[in-house]
């Protein structure tokens, strides 16, 4: 009882001490808790969301929700033709694109020799054939098309090409190992594309544009059947099958019954999450650190503005909690008084901060990304983290308003009734 009591009193003094105090104190003590609370969300969001920018990217123009791809020891997916059958026969599959990937070289101004001393104008590239219409369907490759016009069925010896084989595009492309900026390579153009030992002059339709690391940036694509010409190939063996499943369908639940199904003995079956590059997730967790460790900074100028603004509440107030020692209020009482204020103040700066990051940050963000040059970065804000990150705010705002208010009401009486030290 005597507990419950101190509970009411203190809510009471608290309700009472927050009433009577400026309204642009308290105005400025909740913003302050607002952008703490913000860089403690959105700081990490943001960051964690460059790397889901790229896993995004993946995605959309490459996985899918499921990719189907070839096992390390073989050259093509065995029995393409029947698999591709079966998986559009599931109920959960939405959209679907087979595709050729060989490795390969383009060459660009392959018409003037290069001077002595320099080499080709060439670069290793990954080229893939799709048919064109099911492939825009599956990732809207077409919305890509910076320059130039994208593939139809009927395209004979035409070619997009990814922005780091380009010049203009290529985000430093001469750095990066075996990839290397063509020049003088627009719409039109005549590029040599060496597949083995079959090589094939074919021109430029439409150059991609994407961020530096989209699946496309350093991909030559054309239409399958120019490819398997290219290959002196017939056997529709393709490479890559990526799956697209409906809304709410268990992905890793998918490819467990596509392993199930024996799909798993001529290929590898992967989610999305496993298909991209195993070094996404470790940047992502990298960057997570870095939003953290940030955060953290903020975390510690709140407790700090709470006590520096508790203290000197009490400080100023020393006569009057005197007094109620005096009068019978418990020390205890006083002392929950300083906290719940706290607390409301920190309550009250994570509701507004909620209703700004998933009322208007992440549903405008995740309609329209941050254009990076590294990716389309979104705000990552999961439930489950937000919800730590408010009970860290709130049980540090807590102990900053009672250290302060426990070092003013330990105090003896009579001094602080009569202001002596």
């Amino acid at each position: 009882m005597h507990f419950l009591t101190n509970i009411r009193v203190g809510w009471y003094l608290a309700l009472r001490q927050v009433r009577r105090a400026s309204v642009w104190t308290n105005t400025l003590i909740v913003f302050v808790m607002l952008l703490t609370f913000l860089n403690l969300v959105v700081v990490t969001g943001v960051l964690v969301g460059l790397v889901q920018g790229i896993t995004n990217l993946y995605r959309e123009q490459e996985t899918g929700d499921v990719l189907i791809s070839t096992l390390a020891n073989q050259t093509d997916i065995s029995h393409s033709p029947d698999i591709i059958s079966f998986v559009k026969s599931l109920p959960q599959v939405t959209d679907l694109s087979a595709r050729y990937v060989v490795g390969g070289t383009i060459e660009a101004n392959y018409q003037t020799p290069p001077a002595p001393g320099e080499t080709p104008n060439e670069s290793a590239a990954s080229i893939v054939g799709v048919d064109p219409a099911t492939e825009n369907a599956f990732s809207h490759i077409s919305a890509f098309v910076g320059e130039g016009q994208y593939l139809s069925a009927g395209d004979y010896d035409a070619v997009l090409v990814g922005p780091q084989l380009i010049d203009r595009y290529s985000f430093g492309g001469d750095l990066l190992p075996n990839i290397s900026a063509l020049h003088n390579v627009y719409p039109g153009t005549k590029v040599r594309i060496t597949v083995g030992t079959t090589t094939r002059v074919m021109t430029v339709k439409g150059i991609l544009v994407t961020t530096a690391n989209s699946p496309l940036a350093s991909k030559v694509i054309m239409p399958e059947n120019e490819l398997r010409t290219l290959l002196g190939r017939n056997d529709y063996a393709v490479n890559q099958i990526a799956v697209n499943v409906a809304p709410g369908t268990d992905t890793t639940a998918f490819a467990n019954l596509l392993r199930a199904s024996g799909i798993g003995a001529d290929a590898k079956v992967q989610t999305a999450q496993e298909a991209i590059p195993a070094g996404v997730a470790e940047v992502e967790g990298t960057f997570a650190s870095i939003g953290n460790a940030i955060g953290s900074i903020g975390l510690v100028v709140a407790a700090v503005t709470i006590f520096i603004v508790i203290f000197i509440n009490a400080i100023t107030r020393r006569k009057f909690i005197g007094i109620l020692k005096g009068i019978g209020i418990s020390g205890e009482a006083i002392e929950l008084a300083y906290v719940f204020q706290s607390l409301m103040y920190a309550l009250v700066g994570s509701a507004i901060g909620l209703a700004i990051v998933y009322g208007f940050l992440v549903p405008y963000f995740g309609a329209h990304p941050i254009k990076l040059p590294i990716s389309d970065a979104v705000i990552v804000a999961p439930v489950s983290g937000t919800a730590l990150r408010v009970l860290l705010l709130v049980v540090t705002t807590a102990i900053a308003g009672y250290v302060p208010a426990r070092l003013i009401v330990r105090k003896n009486t009579l001094d602080s009734i009569l202001g002596r030290n």
